[in-house]
């Protein structure tokens, strides 16, 4: 087995590996033997045709797919990891040669890390952020404390109001058809949250339990459903029950109840506190990013494209995990917004190229430094991971390999970067 590689424009590379002819024999074996047991001929028992007969009847192409992607599979990672690249995307593969009898040559085109060119880094200027607990801060933390606290109760002397929870049959209509997904029975609905298009919710409001009410909106000219989009649409609705949200009132009971003191003076200097702690991080995490944004803008780096699309793709499956923990999926969330999966990516893709900037500066930072990652700095990570992760430290360091290992090091010593830029900034 051996590679080339071709240097292309803006850090890509084309390299093209060749798997020797008798691994690409071997791999057609195998996939004779994975689909010999689904290939009935006359003559023969299932699974027992030989592959011989088979290639000389339909010809040695029908294993040519399946052998093929065994040695890629094979092939590619073991290959890569005996080079000196820094491959920063997922491979894009083109079949160069297949035919048996011969070495099976395929090439990979990837992105490769950017180089970067520092500007200034140390003495970097960003505004002084004043950090206070202001009335209003107070108030908002109250209502999310209430709201915590708070009970739905059942109404039926009154109309739907906002911020009520009303539940609901609807179907809708585009041009007097019902329209596939546009119907649901017992469907709780938050007025206010804006869960569905347009002016929904708003039209619900005032109407009472019992009352079926027609609902005029317009799909958005972007919705997912390409069939919709810009759209007016007339839903029925059915108002089947409300739900108030009651909230309790803010005295010394309330204080005992929601916390670990007697009375609601008390309590607030606590919430007081607390909000300053959270204001003072959030300043903390505002001044790290004003001067990595700095940074980044006196340094010079070519991104390409493909690194910047596998870093949107990551933030979709992270968005896509948090999304689960709330007990939805990706796909109801584009439905509810009604946006699609490409539009979402696009969306995302900003805050990818920030991402990524954001770190190859901070690495080459800490390459310039020459910051170093002590076993006491790697043993107190690792003691964190096993406490967040609920896992006994010796059990974790067992399945920390040697890449994960690397990988954990990059990671500090990129925060002890983001420390030394940080302490030599000036606050104007």
């Amino acid at each position: 087995m051996s590679y080339t590689v071709e240097k292309l424009e803006k850090n890509m590379a084309k390299i093209t590996i060749e798997v020797a002819a008798e691994e690409f024999e071997k791999a057609m074996v195998g996939a004779y033997n994975k689909q010999k047991n689904k290939i009935a001929v006359p003559g023969f028992r299932k699974g027992k045709v030989p592959m011989a007969f088979l290639e000389k009847a339909y010809g040695p192409e029908m294993f040519y797919e399946d052998a093929a992607n065994t040695c890629i599979q094979e092939a590619y990672p073991r290959e890569m990891a005996e080079c000196d690249l820094e491959i920063v995307s997922r491979p894009t593969v083109d079949v160069v040669q297949m035919e048996k009898g011969k070495p099976f040559i395929f090439t990979a085109e990837v992105a490769l890390k950017p180089e970067v060119t520092l500007g200034d880094y140390k003495g970097i200027e960003v505004e002084k952020i004043t950090v206070e607990v202001t009335d209003e801060d107070m108030e908002a933390e109250l209502k999310r404390v209430q709201m915590q606290n708070s009970r739905s109760v059942t109404v039926e002397d009154r109309a739907a109001q906002m911020e009520d929870e009303v539940t609901i049959d609807f179907e809708g209509f585009v041009d007097g058809v019902a329209f596939e997904g546009g119907k649901g029975s017992d469907y709780p609905l938050k007025l206010g949250s804006h869960s569905f298009i347009d002016t929904f919710e708003d039209q619900l409001v005032g109407k009472n339990i019992g009352e079926e009410v027609e609902v005029n909106v317009t799909f958005p000219e972007d919705y997912q459903a390409a069939d919709l989009a810009g759209k007016p649409a007339l839903f029925k609705v059915t108002i089947k029950g409300i739900k108030a949200t009651e909230l309790p009132e803010l005295n010394d009971e309330f204080a005992s109840e929601a916390s670990e003191f007697e009375t609601m003076e008390e309590y607030k200097e606590d919430i007081k506190k607390t909000l300053f702690a959270k204001k003072e991080s959030a300043a903390k995490r505002e001044k790290e990013s004003k001067v990595i944004e700095k940074i980044v803008e006196g340094a010079t780096m070519d991104i390409p494209d493909a690194m910047v699309e596998m870093t949107q793709e990551q933030m979709v499956d992270e968005f896509a995990q948090r999304l689960s923990y709330q007990g939805l999926q990706l796909e109801q969330y584009l439905q509810f917004t009604g946006m699609d999966m490409n539009g979402f990516k696009e969306q995302c893709k900003p805050e990818a190229l920030k991402r990524i900037q954001s770190r190859l500066v901070l690495e080459a930072i800490a390459n310039a430094e020459a910051i170093e990652v002590t076993e006491e700095e790697m043993d107190k990570e690792l003691e964190n991971m096993a406490s967040m992760y609920q896992m006994d430290l010796a059990k974790l360091k067992e399945v920390v390999g040697e890449h994960e290992s690397d990988s954990i090091k990059k990671d500090i010593a990129v925060q002890k970067a983001v420390d030394l830029v940080v302490d030599a900034a000036k606050e104007v």
